[in-house]
């Protein structure tokens, strides 16, 4: 690539941001912060992170969305917030700018990402499946949306969904939920098949992705499609709560089928290498990274134990063995613990080449079980229904560091156990080139949804609940 498709590539990613910007002023005049000048900037910035590299579309897609977030952090909650009344990084601000963090997200990291895909070009892959993206997609989508469904239909949020075509209908609302539902799941496979490496990817990918559509869906396109006024304000999207964390769990869901279906598509249609096969069979990798994954678990649960036993949260978890004691309720956490650490071991084996990418992988699992566990797991255990509310999560806060802290110990615990496994075979050069297969190129989609998902999902948490 020349200087010439460079100077083309910024100069087309600035007129994006440019548009990005003008469009954020139309929707909302308080997103709209840097003014067109500050879109023009970004968009050629966001080319020189990028520059001269085949970039697909997924993970230009969640680089956008990276990008957005961080620059949200450094103009409107930080520079500009300095400028204005001191409070750099404080709350205050962050609560303030929470409508540009909206306008940024949808009118510059969407457009931006997608942009860049198309400025590396579409070319036929070998290696991309269309009838895998769409149809084990579409299938992940339904089971996705069954799972969201159970919140709508809690809340009565079905007919509201049916005013996109004039109607209050409940079973329209149902309708145009699961075809939406299946829309975003194709288009999850479309995006991320060549992304994902193992189901763990696939899980984070896809709540990622869920959490890209709370912004555009309640947020932004609802309003217009029902022609409400819209409202970006953090008051507002305190009230859609419940509905972020259900596109959460719909887009974990959608990423966990998705990627039990492309597994098992690739090992019926498609895997057949009996030349560089893998040096132990199916089982004995599941057990041993169940193995693995229970004594990580311990681990992390140990650590976690000293947040619940500060916070009083012990006689809470002894509440599900029937009990209320600290002692009990420190067995049933350490049993959960290794349960949990368990499903680490089966889902992100062999994702993690080295400890910063452990760490994050682990982070990432930690608070997706936040959201699974004190919100929705731990009442429906209870005997109650899951309680997606700012009431709910306003407590649970204290048990977000605990578990952050769960994941990234367990993940690097879990990478210490598998890297001694795996340093005699390594001796193989099958294991070698195994591993290499592995191993993601730079560009790819990884750190960028862990800055998305991590930065932007617990900033939410935090200024929502």
């Amino acid at each position: 690539m020349s200087r010439f498709d460079d100077m083309r590539g910024a100069a087309i990613l600035g007129a994006t941001g440019l548009l990005g910007a003008v469009l954020m002023s139309a929707l909302s005049a308080q997103a709209a912060v840097g003014g067109p000048w500050l879109g023009l900037a970004s968009g050629a910035g966001f080319y020189a992170l990028l520059p001269r590299r085949d970039v697909r579309p997924g993970p230009a897609l969640l680089w956008g969305l990276a990008f957005a977030f961080a620059l949200w952090l450094i103009i409107p909650v930080g520079v500009l917030a300095a400028l204005s009344h001191g409070g750099m990084g404080s709350a205050a601000a962050a609560v303030a700018a929470f409508p540009s963090l909206v306008g940024y997200v949808v009118c510059l990291g969407i457009p931006l990402g997608l942009v860049r895909a198309l400025l590396s070009g579409i070319r036929p892959r070998t290696d991309f499946s269309w009838p895998r993206a769409l149809i084990g997609g579409g299938i992940a989508g339904v089971a996705g949306g069954w799972a969201f469904g159970k919140w709508m239909e809690q809340v009565g949020f079905f007919p509201l969904i049916a005013g996109i075509v004039n109607s209050g209908s409940r079973m329209i609302g149902v309708t145009l939920h699961f075809a939406i539902a299946v829309i975003i799941g194709a288009t999850f496979g479309a995006l991320f098949q060549r992304e994902i490496r193992g189901m763990g990817s696939s899980i984070a990918f896809g709540a990622a992705y869920g959490l890209l559509w709370w912004f555009i869906g309640p947020l932004t396109a609802l309003p217009l499609l029902t022609r409400q006024p819209g409202d970006w304000s953090a008051a507002h999207a305190g009230t859609l709560f419940g509905s972020l964390v259900g596109h959460i769990v719909y887009g974990l869901i959608v990423g966990l089928i998705y990627g039990i279906i492309d597994r098992g598509w690739r090992a019926l249609f498609h895997d057949a290498d009996p030349l560089n096969r893998e040096p132990s069979g199916v089982g004995v990798r599941t057990f041993t990274s169940i193995g693995w994954g229970m004594t990580a678990g311990t681990v992390g649960g140990l650590l976690f134990s000293v947040v619940l036993f500060e916070t009083g949260a012990l006689p809470k978890v002894a509440s599900l063995a029937g009990g209320s004691s600290v002692v009990l309720g420190f067995a049933v956490h350490m049993l959960v613990s290794a349960l949990i650490g368990a499903t680490y071991g089966v889902l992100f084996q062999y994702e993690a080449p080295n400890a910063p990418a452990a760490v994050s992988w682990g982070l990432v699992y930690g608070f997706i079980w936040w959201f699974l566990g004190p919100l929705t797991l731990f009442p429906i255990l209870l005997g109650g229904a899951f309680t997606w509310t700012t009431q709910a999560a306003g407590p649970a806060l204290p048990l977000l560091i605990g578990h952050l802290v769960y994941g990234g110990a367990t993940a690097m615990v879990y990478l210490l156990l598998e890297r001694r496994h795996h340093a005699w075979l390594l001796l193989d050069p099958r294991m070698v080139a195994s591993d290499a297969r592995r191993r993601r190129p730079l560009g790819t989609a990884a750190p960028a949804a862990w800055l998305f998902f991590l930065g932007a999902g617990i900033a939410l948490v935090i200024l929502l609940a």
